[in-house]
């Protein structure tokens, strides 16, 4: 049976200490059986406490971790249904398929594609996370050739293969890098499972249906092994979105071990449609998918479906944000236009980007106002005239510029007045309401 806060608590050292981050112990227990803290911030616990609180304190979904180093992708480990309740924490790695029946120049041309496919927004780099490696033509040289180039991309890999020989075979020259095996089913799970147990590795279950998922998860686990992932057999929108909340809503709200794992998807198996494909794909991302196979990131695919990725797994709670201080867009010089905004990444980096459109040098002042945008940050009572006059006077962009003209966002044109109260020395201009205007605005600026 599982503990309950109270009995947490009593094998809590109840210091009230407050040095786990929550006021009292008793706080703290409460926070491990909802899932919402870990055991190991707790400074003071025994050591023979954490060994009978570990069953009842771990995450109700497993964290796996596939691949090594850098890129190494962690998945699992979310404790809500919704984003709001809390936050998201692992996004889901999407990977591109390969197959060892296709020819040389495709094989190179999707390798190519997982390095290429990389963008910048808002400050972050959104990519491609994995190689998923699949051999139809069930030549065991052929698909460990196939896997030994997809270890030099430098990606964790996804190893696709039914045939215990092939998978052996396969592993034998990439053990080391930590794949995801796949996959383990009814009949050759013993196999599987003696693979991934001897290398280490994760190994993905895959069934017909869920009651024969868990079944199976079970057999699995008997044998030792602890990081799984799951394939509940989806190979549609409907049934794929159903499953998967499904398997999210035992892990988190019933306690139910043996679907207390990440999943996988196969968009590439779903439609022939690519178009279909990424919706597919985009479902995965929204509910609750840890990987997501596809055949192909072309990029009118990626982009969305980083954007998707990006927006869903930003904690709503801690605006993404740049810091504060003075970034040069071109090469500004004492006659250039200042701007001044918060430091809303979203924000900064549309301004910035209009700023470059407009091929006019100038100077962006970021204002630290913990993230939030223009409006809100103004509603809040952060970016005020009493706020602005001391940081624009530390700033040091009156070292920059002779002359003393600012831009303020259009859409608090009115502290403008009180704000030329507070930078008597300073001309404040009211700049347009919208980025998309800012290139026109410089174009008619002078100093």
């Amino acid at each position: 049976m599982a503990l309950t806060g109270l009995d947490i608590y009593k094998k809590l050292p109840q210091k009230n200490c407050g040095e786990c981050g929550i006021p009292t112990c008793l706080a703290f227990a409460m926070k491990l059986v909802a899932g919402q803290a870990q055991l190991d911030a707790c400074p003071y616990v025994s050591e023979e406490a954490k060994t009978e609180l570990t069953e009842a304190s771990a995450p109700p979904i497993r964290l796996v971790t596939i691949g090594v180093g850098d890129k190494a992708l962690k998945i699992g480990e979310e404790a809500v249904l919704f984003r709001h309740e809390k936050t998201f924490y692992h996004q889901p790695g999407l990977a591109v398929l390969v197959d060892d029946g296709m020819d040389k120049a495709k094989i190179d041309e999707k390798f190519a594609q997982l390095k290429n496919s990389q963008f910048e927004r808002v400050g972050q780099f959104l990519r491609a996370d994995l190689v998923a490696v699949k051999s139809s033509s069930n030549d065991s040289t052929k698909f460990t050739e196939l896997v030994k180039g997809a270890v030099e991309t430098g990606f964790p890999l996804v190893l696709i293969t039914d045939n215990p020989e092939m998978m052996k075979a396969a592993l034998s020259v990439c053990a080391q890098t930590k794949p995801l095996i796949y996959a383990a089913n009814e009949s050759n799970f013993e196999q599987m499972t003696a693979f991934a147990k001897e290398s280490n590795c994760p190994l993905a279950v895959v069934a017909k249906d869920l009651s024969m998922l868990s079944d199976l998860v079970e057999k699995v686990t008997a044998k030792g092994i602890k990081d799984i992932v799951l394939d509940p057999g989806s190979r549609n929108i409907r049934d794929s979105l159903r499953d998967a909340t499904f398997i999210r809503r035992a892990a988190l709200k019933k306690k139910y071990k043996p679907l207390g794992y990440p999943i996988i998807t196969f968009p590439c198996e779903m439609y022939d449609d690519p178009y279909m494909e990424a919706v597919a794909a985009g479902v995965g991302i929204m509910k609750y998918a840890g990987v997501i196979v596809v055949s192909d990131l072309e990029p009118w695919k990626a982009f969305p479906l980083y954007v998707l990725r990006q927006n869903i797994y930003t904690d709503p709670q801690k605006p993404m944000q740049v810091d504060e201080g003075i970034y040069p867009v071109g090469e500004p010089d004492e006659n250039s236009p200042v701007l001044l905004t918060t430091n809303f990444s979203l924000t900064y980096f549309t301004v910035s980007g209009e700023v470059e459109a407009s091929k006019i040098p100038s100077w962006i002042c970021i204002m630290d106002v913990e993230g939030l945008s223009v409006l809100t940050a103004w509603a809040a009572g952060k970016f005020i005239p009493e706020n602005i006059g001391p940081f624009m006077k530390r700033c040091g962009i009156t070292d920059k510029v002779k002359h003393r003209k600012m831009v303020i966002p259009g859409y608090v044109a009115q502290i403008s007045g009180e704000l030329e109260e507070e930078l008597p020395d300073w001309e404040i201009q009211v700049g347009p309401r919208e980025a998309g205007d800012i290139p026109s605005y410089l174009k008619n600026w002078s100093a």
